[in-house]
């Protein structure tokens, strides 16, 4: 237990700030909401900036950091693409409607979960370090390759049904 206390207190509290944040924003998502195109996109510009944020961290004596983070991000970017998430656009405001789904909220925890478990492992384990900051980065590059695929699918088809209304 004393384990775990430690890994706690030791968290900065931005990070539990954002997991408040996360679980927020999933929770809402549960719910039918109607928002401005702006807030749709939020989330996954804190999720691409986190992403992009792992790729200078620290001093790697080895490119395979870096070629991870592009891997995932080129393997992830086209499932984003081609996975979006349904809504309509409310004629009048221009608003998007989105139907209610826990799969915001799964998706926020999963990758925070990973993201906060490379963290620990890098903090606690000398030995394990190195394999850390490569998978730490490939879960930052897929994380940044996925909501950037999900933003432009999202941007593209808003764009494709505010012209249709035309």
């Amino acid at each position: 237990m004393t384990f775990a206390y430690q890994i706690v207190i030791h968290t900065p509290f931005w990070v539990w700030m954002l997991l408040a944040y996360l679980v927020w924003q999933g929770i809402k998502a549960m719910q039918p909401r109607k928002m401005p195109i702006w807030r749709a996109l939020i989330v996954p510009v804190v999720f691409i900036v986190w992403g992009v944020s792992r790729i200078g961290v620290g001093h790697q004596e080895s490119a395979w950091p870096l070629l991870a983070w592009i891997a995932a991000a080129l393997v992830l970017l086209p499932v984003g693409v081609l996975t979006p998430r349904p809504f309509d656009v409310d004629h009048k405001t221009g608003e998007i409607i989105r139907p209610g789904s826990a799969f915001g909220l799964i998706r926020n925890l999963v990758v925070f979960a990973l993201q906060y478990a490379v963290g620990v492992i890098s903090a606690v384990d000398a030995g394990d370090r190195a394999l850390a900051i490569i998978v730490g980065r490939a879960i930052s590059g897929a994380t940044a390759g996925y909501f950037l695929g999900s933003m432009i699918a999202l941007l593209i088809a808003y764009r494709r049904k505010r012209a249709s209304q035309l």
